[in-house]
């Protein structure tokens, strides 16, 4: 996390009130919250928090039950992922959406290849799509030794990038990472947490889910605590202490309500 936050203006996405509920089963409860642009916001929250199924509105995969979401100022509903996409919002999940078996010109094209026509019949233009995809991923310091290297060959670490630089190539304003660093080792953390801060001062906005309370201090500019379906905190990280965010997450600083649950949580 940079002390000189690139965060400006009015807030990017705004929710007021979000809630879904599955029958008697209240998800999510009145959650709001606003990311700005060049802002890192840390989701964190124990396992049932409502994580999930907060990350799966905003990604347009769910519909909520109740409340407004407002994206760059105005009124927005998502009745499918490609709605949040065209809006510039993509979720990059722990298990990635990048084809194993093509190489990394063809995940970073993929849906928006390049083609030529000659006499008639149209051909891939391999060459521009290749000099293209190094472009990218060298203007965000990422390195590698092949973009024809078919992407089940990279690591978890490479493919990560390769995911997030496509999405800022292509004009992507707000990112849900949702525990980007789950299956990462040190290096390759490290190396996820420094793209992180360069997309940050890039302006783009990030929302990161993650359970690792240390991460969360590493990359945010504010921690936003789920329990029970409810934002039971918020806090810049310079104004808070880890201790602080855990006993919120654990419960052991009060909610501002009991919850109101009939059974499991779902998310």
């Amino acid at each position: 996390m940079n002390d000189a936050s690139t965060a400006t203006g009015a807030p990017l996405l705004r929710l007021e009130g979000l809630s879904k509920h599955f029958g008697p089963v209240v998800a999510l409860d009145e959650v709001s919250f606003e990311v700005r642009a060049g802002e890192v916001v840390a989701l964190l929250g124990d396992n049932g928090a409502g994580k999930s199924t907060l990350i799966k509105i905003l990604s347009g995969s769910l519909e909520p039950s109740g409340g407004r979401l407002y994206f760059d100022g105005r009124p927005a509903s998502f009745a499918s992922p490609a709605d949040a996409k065209a809006l510039g919002i993509e979720t990059v999940y722990q298990d990635l959406s990048l084809c194993p078996n093509v190489d990394v010109v063809a995940n970073f094209f993929m849906g928006r290849e390049l083609y030529r026509r000659v006499a008639g019949l149209s051909f891939l233009r391999e060459t521009a799509m290749q000099a293209e995809t190094e472009r990218s991923l060298a203007d965000l310091g990422t390195h590698i030794p092949s973009v024809r290297t078919t992407v089940e060959h990279l690591s978890g670490g490479q493919r990560q990038a390769i995911e997030l630089c496509r999405f800022v190539h292509w004009g992507g304003r707000l990112v849900l990472l949702d525990e980007p660093f789950a299956a990462l080792g040190v290096q390759q953390t490290r190396r996820g947490l420094e793209l992180i801060e360069e997309i940050r001062r890039r302006g783009v906005a990030i929302v990161v889910i993650t359970h690792n309370v240390l991460h969360a201090f590493q990359v945010a500019d504010r921690i936003v605590v789920l329990r029970h379906g409810r934002v039971v905190g918020e806090r810049p990280v310079a104004a808070t202490s880890h201790e602080e965010i855990v006993r919120l997450i654990t419960g052991d600083l009060a909610d501002p309500a009991p919850p109101r649950r009939a059974a499991a949580n779902p998310g």
